[in-house]
């Protein structure tokens, strides 16, 4: 089991494959801040932006499985370096990730994954199950 904390001013966690924003590298800092831009992303399986609700630090664990989880979303991860951490650090701006913030870079096979989440005050689990689905159905965003 990995555990870790990160920190948020933007009350929001990402989880992503660095390769699956390549795209969105040169955008400008806030892409993400904007629904449509972050719905269309989080459908694509290229990001999970997870709404906390509260600023602050959090911990996170990263278990074998999580019951009744508050959330599931499918990823790609086409490299297998995964970012966990602070939303404020995701791809943008010409900057990729540094766990400036907290949060941890682990290395997955390059495969389809799902992401199940159930965050109980400041702490969250996370179950990452290999999965046979690429993309999601989210109408608003994904909030635990």
């Amino acid at each position: 089991m990995n555990t870790f904390e990160f920190v948020t001013d933007t009350a929001t966690m990402c989880v992503f494959d660095l390769a699956c924003l390549k795209h969105r590298l040169e955008d400008d800092a806030d892409w993400w801040s904007i629904p449509n831009a972050e719905i269309q992303e989080v459908n694509k399986g290229n990001v999970a932006f997870l709404n906390l609700e509260s600023d602050g630090k959090y911990s996170v664990s990263i278990v074998d499985a999580v019951d009744e989880p508050d959330a599931c979303v499918n990823l790609k991860f086409s490299s297998g370096r995964v970012f966990f951490g602070a939303a404020e650090e995701v791809s943008s701006d010409g900057l990729e990730p540094e766990a400036l913030r907290g949060g941890i870079f682990l290395e997955f096979p390059a495969g389809l994954y799902a992401l199940h989440i159930k965050k109980t005050g400041f702490s969250i689990s996370l179950a990452i199950k290999i999965s046979d689905i690429s993309t999601n159905s989210f109408c608003s965003v994904v909030r635990i």
